[in-house]
């Protein structure tokens, strides 16, 4: 049997609590949780950080609205701009473990006041494992919320882009310390938008030194309007 590092398998018990895992893969873990204790100690340590998330409010229902709005955020053609071009593997992405992310997302993490307007989930371009969640009660500042620690080397960091559709470029929102969650004010960029592009990127210590992305993406995601 090959073996699995505790990242990896801290990843597979994220996916399979946040339920984006295969059939199969799920009903394999499944399998495993009797007899693996490091596996059910990493699915336990999931969902205690999970229902702590479930505290702040009841869940609701997701209106009806938001799966077509979901699917046509994928179906979309990413922009042509330099870099951003990589956004194909968007494409790639499965639609219906996404879109449950996200409804997921909007369930756990929807407060009584002020409700959401936007959601984003951050996956890993190469196994696109969710790692973090963005949520907007405002066109004017989000909340970035980890869904669990990466590691960092020591002179590297992770800067936080956006881009939306009509923009020349991407702009930095700023280093992201890797576990800890950050809320971002806007107040100096155009409001929110359906489809939105955000990202973290490998940077050197001190960041990009060119104003636009250079290391390789850690995370990506489009913005999806919930309300």
């Amino acid at each position: 049997m090959t073996s699995e590092s505790a990242q990896d398998r801290d990843e597979l018990a994220g996916e399979y609590v946040l339920g984006t895992l295969s059939f199969e893969q799920r009903i394999e873990v499944q399998r495993r949780l009797p007899n693996d204790p490091d596996l059910r100690a990493a699915v336990d340590a999931w969902e205690r950080r999970l229902l702590e998330l479930t505290d702040l409010a009841p869940s609701q229902q997701p209106s009806a609205l938001l799966w077509p709005r979901i699917e046509r955020s994928l179906d979309r053609q990413a922009p042509s701009t330099s870099w951003w071009n990589l956004l194909p593997l968007w494409r790639g992405l499965s639609a219906i473990g996404l879109a449950a992310t996200l409804i997921l997302g909007s369930i756990l993490l929807t407060q009584t006041t002020p409700k959401p307007s936007f959601l984003v989930v951050l996956v890993a371009p190469q196994d696109k494992a969710p790692g973090w969640v963005i949520q907007a009660s405002n066109s004017h500042e989000i909340q970035l919320i980890p869904l669990g620690v990466v590691e960092v080397p020591a002179d590297k960091a992770l800067e936080f882009w956006t881009k939306a559709d009509g923009w020349q470029g991407p702009v930095s929102l700023g280093l992201v310390k890797p576990g800890q969650a950050l809320s971002v004010p806007l107040d100096k960029l155009p409001p929110l938008q359906p489809n939105q592009l955000f990202e973290l990127t490998l940077e050197g210590a001190n960041g990009s030194p060119i104003g636009k992305p250079t290391g390789p993406i850690q995370a990506i995601g489009r913005a999806v309007k919930v309300l």
